[in-house]
């Protein structure tokens, strides 16, 4: 609605796969891959970091778990450590207290995987919300 007020481009949402893990998810991006020839713009939304229960007020600290899940996040992504990204749950620290339930991470591991094994991570906007809710944004161009 923000990017495109007059509604004019055709949406199609997918939805995730809470059964799968983070490479089935990434595959799925890989097969929607083709589409950007097209011009399809391939948008994954969540959260870098959803804990619902840990939630606190907005002007308390970051706890720890979540500062360094959301490091890990961003220096994974802005290497290129895909892989890792897809291993998040054992490969992050604190992985899963990041996320207890990966519906608001996978539509990030599908969006990676349109960009394509080549593409390149970019940090477009990070802010937090009630203590521990990381809403870091990244763009991912495809290697051309």
């Amino acid at each position: 609605m923000l990017m495109y007020p007059e509604a004019g481009i055709p949406v199609c949402q997918l939805s995730v796969q809470s059964g799968r893990d983070g490479t089935y998810h990434y595959d799925l991006g890989k097969a929607l891959a083709p589409l950007r020839d097209e011009g399809v713009l391939v948008i994954g939304t969540g959260t870098a970091t959803h804990n619902l229960s840990k939630m606190g007020p907005h002007d308390a600290p970051v706890p720890q778990w979540a500062s360094e899940f959301d490091a890990w996040l961003k220096d994974s992504l802005l290497d290129g450590r895909y892989d890792d990204v897809k291993q998040y749950e054992e490969k992050a620290p604190y992985g899963v207290v990041a996320h207890p339930t990966p519906d608001h991470f996978y539509p990030l591991h599908v969006a990676l995987g349109a960009a394509g094994d080549e593409s390149k991570a970019e940090l477009i906007h990070h802010s937090w919300t009630n203590t521990c809710i990381s809403y870091a944004s990244y763009r991912f161009t495809a290697k051309k």
